[in-house]
């Protein structure tokens, strides 16, 4: 056996170990005929993948299709939890490798801190960490875009589970401990089996708010002060400038949910006050529970060492005359922070209580102060030992999350703004027809409204509902930029960007709330511009160049550092305009926009807004950075961080202080170390973006021509997908349309990306690249595909571009989709367009081997080879059962227990390829 299977063979004891007490509890509360009808149907799973035996394929469908609505019911449940099972151990041993590496002493990892710390000491650039870190900005950021149905409870579950599995790894267990955690275990997974895994009610925005802070207090609070200390010893093991440095704050986790409008109208002025006082009572809490955990630990007394004046004056002003800690001033001082914290809290988010003279803090920053009068008390003591524990984490949190906890962004479509301020204009100068204007006169009218100290609004006006509630939301984030501080709603995000008016309509509007000074022109929120679409992406440098070129906008800049951030859209541009083109449209925007904010000299924030999936951006997040055009990081990086990846990622402690770690890393290595090959090799460079354009042209127009080009395809979508039933289910407070349509069009990207998913289609993740490739290969007889073998060997854009292509390829499965294709009532139309598909499939198929040399998929991932060799026996029986849950359905069967079949195969095989939406 070779080194990885006898490291592997943990993952499938613990797997076994998982099916085996799953499949207790369901012979317990099934009775053992359920349990033997679907371990029949797992058995006929596991013959069909492993031996390809289409007898087994027979069987399989004909077992399926004998089932009941409660038969199937229940193996749609118990493929299902399986599935969340395997989740879990595939993270725990992922771990697990993690912690044998380190604790065996080998070479950092690729993707580590230490990795990345470590290259650029070796590279004789270790005086640029500096400079990097005192303008550095990392920052994921959770979105409210749910793409699984999966409950809170649910989670929870998991996570009592993944601690069982934890504990057995880091402790040497006596027998009667072993049997204790296997008791332990058997429990979770019969509490994890009658846990319902469906919503019965929808989710509102507060019920995403919750969701969302929920990752805080598992890993967010707790991690991130963790990695900041990390990365400091280990700068100061390696440099002794670095003794005692503290670094500044530059990563901050971010939030969209409460202040994504942009679709949602259940966000409003309300929901964004809620959310922001219910983020601060998550913060305040934590601090007040560190610090009581805090006093208990600085039990010093005065008569046994000393203490600087300041501390003791901390300690004086407490109210706590307890007789017990009437010699241990740091225990009193504490008390007295913990007080003033509690009166802040009342303030703050209306919890806690105020005791009578207690005063609370203006800002996280006078906190701040208090605890670092300890800090310095006890270092000038000779306690510096006490000072880097619990009370450095303490500090540095302060730092970071502030009164505010999250920088929460506010998102809204650019027609929205256009239509509030036509309204304003129109109450203001009776007969002036904004939208009737052309761009330049937009531009006119916007800049002498902005350089103007008039109002447009009057509290004398009747307004319609959409205008209220835009100035109300806008208001509201000026209430609390002075209850919370400026940095708890930091930027303002402009979808559907298209023009420079479009910036020019948000800054007037922030104008009306006084979030912008025309006097002195001073903003207080980043006007971020969102470029989605192809023609968006291609239009997005000149459209700054052009802002740029105005000297008001120039002057609002000047208040923001002489920064500009610029999201890029991943989702919509892919729906747009397919995968390969996608790619490289925003491969070439951000190499533009690097050249525009150049020469005009503004620094140039990128924010990706990247999805789960690869059809919405998704993939590894290291080679993502690794690979972006020279220039484009520059120290500065923010990414979403979406639906189940949010699970995924940041669910368990030590998977999120991993990927923390990773994005720093990687943001690092783009800054400090820019390899050569981030750009094609100089030798080749203009070859390989010349094939590159070519390619992607062909890709587009294959991709254009079969998504919205061909008649009837927006029948085959609907009919062939589960995209009605996702658009019914309890996933997410916002519609699955943009417009109440069944355009595409109108289609939100992350119900389009999932459909395809669940019937294993992956149409998003690699149409079009197939025929790109043979239209090149025709057109370069002689060395096409050697160029294309040296875009794969040279180019990390490429190369990670067909990395991810060959993950949702290896997802993939073309008989499931021909299954999901037989739903289509029309034979012709059916027969038609899943023709296509195959053929593109096979071809891209055939490029992908071409291009890699690999002989099957994901030949140089055995991690993920393996991870699919164990999913899919479990999630293959979850098609076929959907499928014949669809037709049942579509052929009148509609009652509560089909629905929530369905409802459950979508939660089962979602969980099953993890990344799917």
């Amino acid at each position: 056996m070779q080194m990885n299977e006898v490291k592997d063979e943990l993952l499938s004891s613990d797997i076994r170990q998982l099916g085996r007490l799953l499949g207790d509890a369901i012979r317990n509360h099934l009775g053992d005929p359920a349990f033997e009808r679907i371990e029949h149907v797992r058995q006929l799973a596991i013959r069909f993948r492993r031996d390809n035996d289409e007898a087994a394929r027979a069987q399989l469908s004909d077992a399926l299709q004998a089932l009941s609505q409660e038969e199937t019911t229940q193996l749609t449940r118990a493929f299902s939890y399986f599935s969340l099972l395997a989740n879990i151990a595939e993270d725990q041993h992922h771990i697990r490798r993690t912690r044998a590496h380190l604790i065996a002493g080998s070479p950092p990892r690729q993707g580590s801190l230490s990795h990345a710390v470590g290259n650029v000491f070796d590279a004789g650039k270790a005086d640029a960490l500096e400079t990097f870190f005192e303008d550095a900005f990392v920052s994921p950021v959770f979105t409210a875009h749910p793409t699984e149905v999966q409950r809170k409870s649910i989670q929870n579950c998991q996570m009592a589970i993944a601690r069982l599995l934890s504990e057995r790894d880091r402790v040497q267990m006596t027998p009667e401990e072993a049997e204790q955690n296997e008791e332990a275990l058997g429990r979770g997974i019969v509490t994890l089996w009658q846990t319902r895994l469906l919503r019965t009610s929808k989710l509102s925005v507060m019920d995403e708010v919750a969701n969302g802070l929920s990752f805080y207090d598992h890993t967010i609070l707790r991690e991130l002060p963790k990695l900041y200390s990390s990365l400091e010893t280990m700068l100061a093991q390696r440099d002794a400038r670095w003794e005692d440095a503290e670094l500044p704050n530059f990563m901050k986790v971010g939030s969209w949910i409460g202040g994504d409008r942009d679709g949602n109208p259940f966000v409003t002025a309300d929901i964004l006050r809620s959310t922001l006082q219910t983020q601060a009572d998550k913060v305040l809490d934590f601090y007040l529970g560190e610090l009581r955990k805090l006093a208990s630990q600085l039990s010093l007394a005065q008569i046994l060492n000393a203490c600087s004046e300041p501390l003791r004056a901390l300690a004086e002003r407490s109210a706590d005359a307890s007789p017990h800690r009437v010699d241990e001033p740091y225990r009193r001082a504490l008390h007295g922070i913990h007080a003033r914290l509690d009166a802040t809290r009342v303030v703050l988010s209306g919890k806690g209580k105020q005791a009578d003279g207690v005063q609370p803090y203006a800002a996280a920053s006078d906190l701040l102060a208090d605890l670092d009068v300890v800090q310095h008390s006890l270092v000038s003591n000779g306690l510096r030992a006490l000072a880097r524990g619990r009370l450095r984490q303490l500090r540095r949190a302060v730092k970071v999350f502030g009164f505010s906890l999250a920088p929460l962004d506010l998102r809204q479509n650019s027609d929205v703004h256009e239509r509030v301020v036509g309204e304003l204009f129109a109450g203001a100068q009776p007969g002036l027809v904004y939208l009737d204007l052309d761009e330049e006169q937009r531009i006119s009218l916007l800049l002498a409204e902005l350089e103007s100290p008039r109002l447009l609004t009057s509290p004398y006006a009747q307004y319609s509902e959409e205008t209220t509630s835009e100035l109300d939301i806008f208001r509201a984030v000026r209430a609390a930029h002075v209850k919370y501080g400026k940095e708890s709603v930091p930027n303002c995000i402009i979808s559907k960007a298209a023009s420079v008016s479009d910036l020019l309509e948000v800054a007037l509007l922030l104008k009306e709330v006084g979030l912008l000074r025309q006097d002195s022109r001073e903003v207080d929120v980043n006007i971020i511009p969102l470029f989605e679409t192809i023609a968006d992406l291609r239009a997005g440098p000149a459209i700054m160049a052009r802002a740029f070129g105005l000297p008001f906008y120039r002057g609002l800049l000047a208040s923001r550092a002489d920064q500009q951030e610029v999201m890029l859209g991943y989702s919509d541009s892919n729906k747009d305009g397919g995968f390969l083109t996608s790619g490289w449209e925003l491969y070439k925007a951000e190499i533009e926009l690097v050249t525009v904010f150049k020469q005009e000299q503004i620094k140039l924030r990128l924010f990706h807004g990247r999805g789960g999936s690869v059809g919405r951006g998704g993939g590894p997040s290291y080679e993502a950075i690794l690979a972006q055009p020279a220039g484009a990081v520059q120290g500065q990086i923010r990414l979403t961080e979406q639906g189940e990846v949010i699970t995924a990622k940041y669910a368990n402690p030590e998977v999120g202080r991993r990927n923390l770690e990773v994005l720093v890393a990687a943001t690092i290595q783009s800054t400090l170390l820019p390899q050569a090959q981030l750009q094609p090799k100089a030798s080749a460079g203009a070859g390989h973006l010349a094939a590159m354009e070519e390619l992607s042209g062909t890709a587009l127009n294959a991709y254009r021509d079969l998504v919205y080009g061909t008649d009837g395809f927006e029948q085959y979508f609907w009919e062939s997908t589960v995209i009605a039933e996702i658009a019914a289910l309890n996933i997410g407070s916002r519609p699955a349309s943009r417009k109440k349509s069944t355009s595409i069009e109108d289609l939100r990207a992350i119900p389009w990306v999932l459909s395809w998913a669940q019937c294993r289609l992956m149409l998003p993740g690699w149409f079009g690249f197939g025929s790109a490739v043979q239209a090149y290969l025709a057109a370069h007889p002689a060395d096409g595909a050697d160029v294309l073998r040296g875009m794969y060997t040279d180019w990390p854009f490429f190369t990670s571009l067909l990395s991810n292509m060959d993950m949702v390829l290896a997802k993939s499965d073309i008989a499931i989709a021909g299954k999901y294709a037989e739903l289509v009532k029309d034979k012709a139309l059916r027969d038609a367009i899943f023709t296509r598909i195959r053929a593109e499939y096979a071809a891209t198929l055939d490029a992908l081997k071409l291009i890699t040399g690999q002989e099957e998929l994901q030949q140089a991932n055995p991690l993920m080879q393996r991870s699919i060799r164990n999913r899919f026996p479990y999630i293959d029986p979850l098609n076929h059962v959907q499928v014949e849950l669809l037709k049942r359905f579509r052929e009148g069967k509609q009652d509560a227990a089909a629905r929530t079949g369905i409802h459950l195969s979508i939660n089962g095989i979602a969980a099953g390829l993890r990344n799917s939406g």
